[in-house]
């Protein structure tokens, strides 16, 4: 639902865009600017001390048989990665 929703107020956006003519008028400039020196603030920061220890674990994960059967009319020999 979330995605219809996402595609369509992106369908209406393009189509609100399309329908825009844009013709440039006058050109523009940027300004002049004179920056004189100035000076950053400055920081002392600490990070915290971070101790890190690793371990096993053992996780506990269920059991899937997964029967996988060909169609009954199968024709031709089976593919394999190794052919070229």
């Amino acid at each position: 639902m979330k995605n219809l929703v996402a595609t369509t107020f992106l369908g209406v956006s393009l189509f609100a865009l399309a329908a825009c003519d844009v013709d440039q008028t006058e050109e523009g400039d940027m300004p002049e600017v004179d920056v004189e020196g100035g000076n950053l603030p400055e920081y002392d920061v600490e990070g915290p001390d971070v101790d890190v220890d690793t371990g096993t674990e053992t996780v506990e994960v269920p059991t899937v048989d997964v029967d996988v059967d060909g169609p009954d009319d199968a024709e031709g020999e089976p593919v394999t990665d190794d052919e070229e």
